[in-house]
C-alpha cells in the first residue's frame, strides 16, 4: 500500500491493472461502442410521441404542427422537449480508427466499469407523460357555446322560426298529402273571422258519448295510420293545407324531450289535488290549466291569465326544458306548413309588444299567446270547437302519455271524417276554431296528457283597432271605425288567403 503527498493510499493492484491494460489489451472502445449501440436501441424506445395514444384506429399520420394542433393553447407544450443528451466520453472514440495517437488517453479501470453499465432506466427516467391541461380549452368552448345558445335564443324571440330551403327539402318535399275534399271557405266563421260561430244544438248533440275506433269506422270515417314523426299536410278541395300532421323531429334528444315533458305533467297531475268543478267542462273530464294571454269577457286590454291556487304548477309547466323545446318545434312547423299565417301572427305579436310592452309571453321563440296543460291519467276531449280562437288560425296539439296509438288516443276531426292515430310526442295543427275535434279513450291502465298552444281571436282584433276595444275605437275614431268595418267582410277570405299550398311550398327554393 502507498501514499501520495495528500495521504490518500493506492494499492499497487491498480497500478499493475492500468499497466496491463495499457500494454497489454485496450478494451475500452470496444466497451464504448456496445454502450453506444445500447444507447441507440434506447433512444428509438424514448421517441413514443404521446400522440399515438390518441384514439385514432388507422391514423398513421406524424403528429400535428403546433400550428395545427388543438391542444396548443394549453399553458405549457406537449408532449415536453427531451432534455438535452448527456455528454457520452466515448463519443470521443473514431469508429474507422479506433486508436488515434492524438485522442488516445488512459482510461480507469473504476471509469470502465461505470461506463459499460446500461443507463439506468427506472421511474426518473421514463416520468408519466404530463396529461394535456384542457381546463382552459373547455372552458373557451363552454364559454363560446354559451355565447352561441344566447345569440340564437335572442335571434328566435325578436325573428321567430325561419325555414331555410335545405329544411323545405328534408321536410315539406317528401310529404305526403292528405285529399280531404273539405272547402274551407263554408267553415262556420263570424263576421269578420276573428271567432268562430258557437256551436248550436245539432252540433252538440252526442258531442260526450264515449266512442270507440269501431264506432267511427262504421260511421265512414277514414283511419290515418300514422307514425307521429314524418309529417302529413291536410289538403281542401282547393288544394288549401288546412292542416297538418306535422309530426315530431326524429332524434333520441327530442324523444327524451317529450319523454321528460310528460313525466313532469304526470307527476305534477298526481301530486296536485284539482276540486271536481275542474274536472268536468265543455272539452272533457279532466282538469286543465291555461297559462298566458287573455282577452274577452269584459277586458278592456289583455292581460296574463291568473291561474291563482294553481300559480306555482303554471310555472313549473313553463319552465320544463322538455315543454320548451316542443313549444319550439311546433312555433317552427308552423311556420314551415303555413309561412304567411305565422307572419300575420308574428306581426300582431310584434305590434302587441309596442302597445303593451310588460306584458310577457308563455314561450320565448313562440308567436303563440296561451297554452294549456292537460292534466289527468287518460285524457281525451269531447266533440268540440275553440270557437274564441282565430276562425282561420292554427293552434298547436301535442300529444304525450303512455300508450298504444293504434288503439287509442287518436284525434277526430269531424268535418274531414277523419280518424288519425296521434303517438306520445306527435304535433297536429289544425284550425281548432272551426274544424270539430275530439279523441278516443287510451285503454285502461295506459296514460295519456296533452298540451296545446293557442292565440283568442280578440288580441289581434284588439291590435287592429290600435290597441282599443270596438267602442273605444268608435268612439274615438268614427272614421277609421267606418273603414275597419267595411273590411270585415273580406277578412274570412283574406284569412284563409295566408294558408299555403302544396305546390307553393316545394316550389320555395
Amino acid at each position: 500500500m502507498r501514499k501520495t503527498r495528500s495521504g490518500a493510499e493506492f494499492s499497487g493492484i491498480s497500478k499493475a491493472v492500468l499497466a496491463f491494460q495499457e500494454r497489454t489489451f485496450d478494451y475500452a472502445p470496444l466497451v464504448q461502442r456496445a454502450v453506444v449501440r445500447e444507447r441507440d436501441g434506447e433512444e428509438d424506445h424514448e421517441e413514443h410521441d404521446a400522440f399515438d395514444d390518441v384514439d385514432d384506429v388507422g391514423d398513421n399520420s406524424p403528429p400535428p404542427s403546433a400550428a395545427e394542433d388543438p391542444l396548443q393553447d394549453v399553458d405549457e407544450q406537449y408532449p415536453p422537449e427531451p432534455p438535452p443528451p448527456m455528454h457520452d466520453p466515448f463519443n470521443d472514440v473514431d469508429d474507422e480508427n479506433p486508436h488515434p495517437k492524438k485522442r488516445r488517453r488512459r482510461v480507469s479501470f473504476e471509469d470502465v466499469v461505470a461506463s459499460a453499465t446500461p443507463p439506468h432506466t427506472g421511474a426518473h427516467r421514463q416520468r408519466p407523460a404530463k396529461p394535456p391541461n384542457t381546463s382552459r380549452r373547455k372552458r373557451n368552448s363552454d364559454a363560446s357555446h354559451a355565447r352561441r345558445k344566447q345569440k340564437r335564443s335572442k335571434a328566435k324571440a325578436e325573428l321567430g322560426h325561419k325555414p331555410t330551403a335545405s329544411t323545405l327539402h328534408a321536410h315539406v318535399h317528401p310529404a305526403a298529402p292528405l285529399d280531404s275534399g273539405l272547402n274551407a271557405s263554408s267553415l262556420p266563421t263570424t263576421f269578420g273571422a276573428y271567432a268562430a260561430k258557437v256551436e248550436d244544438a245539432q252540433e252538440k248533440r252526442g258531442r260526450t258519448v264515449w266512442r270507440s275506433l269501431l264506432d267511427f269506422t262504421a260511421r265512414g270515417f277514414r283511419v290515418i295510420r300514422w307514425d307521429g314523426i314524418h309529417a302529413r299536410p291536410i289538403l281542401d278541395c282547393r288544394g288549401r293545407i288546412v292542416a297538418v300532421l306535422a309530426g315530431q323531429p326524429d332524434k333520441p334528444s327530442y324523444r327524451a324531450a317529450a319523454d321528460a315533458a310528460f313525466a313532469a305533467m304526470r307527476n305534477a297531475g298526481n301530486s296536485t289535488r284539482f276540486p271536481a268543478e275542474m274536472k268536468k267542462h265543455r272539452r272533457g273530464l279532466f282538469a286543465a290549466i291555461n297559462v298566458g294571454l287573455s282577452y274577452g269577457k269584459g277586458q278592456s286590454t289583455p292581460c296574463w291569465l291568473d291561474a291563482k291556487d294553481y300559480r306555482a304548477l303554471a310555472e313549473e309547466m313553463l319552465a320544463n326544458a322538455g315543454i320548451q323545446r316542443m313549444a319550439g318545434f311546433a312555433d317552427a312547423a308552423f311556420a314551415i306548413w303555413a309561412p304567411r299565417l305565422h307572419a300575420y301572427y308574428k306581426q300582431c305579436d310584434a305590434k302587441l309588444r309596442t302597445l303593451l310592452p310588460d306584458l310577457r309571453r308563455p314561450f320565448v321563440g313562440s308567436v303563440y299567446f296561451c297554452a294549456a296543460f292537460n292534466f289527468g291519467r287518460n285524457v281525451w276531449t269531447f266533440k268540440h270547437r275553440d270557437v274564441l280562437n282565430l276562425a282561420f288560425g292554427w293552434c298547436a296539439i301535442q300529444a304525450l302519455g303512455r300508450y298504444d296509438a293504434t288503439l287509442g288516443g287518436h284525434l277526430v276531426l269531424w268535418d274531414l271524417e277523419l280518424v288519425v292515430e296521434f303517438p306520445h310526442g306527435a304535433l297536429i295543427l289544425l284550425p281548432s276554431a272551426t274544424v270539430a275535434h275530439s279523441n278516443i279513450p287510451v285503454r285502461e291502465g295506459e296514460e295519456r296528457v296533452s298540451f296545446t298552444q293557442f292565440s283568442a281571436g280578440g288580441i289581434f282584433r284588439y291590435v287592429d283597432n290600435g290597441g282599443r276595444t270596438v267602442a273605444e275605437l268608435e268612439r274615438d275614431e268614427p272614421g277609421e271605425y267606418e273603414r275597419l268595418s267595411a273590411r270585415m267582410a273580406s277578412r274570412w277570405e283574406e284569412g284563409l288567403g295566408l294558408l299555403s299550398t302544396l305546390d307553393e311550398l316545394i316550389g320555395v327554393e
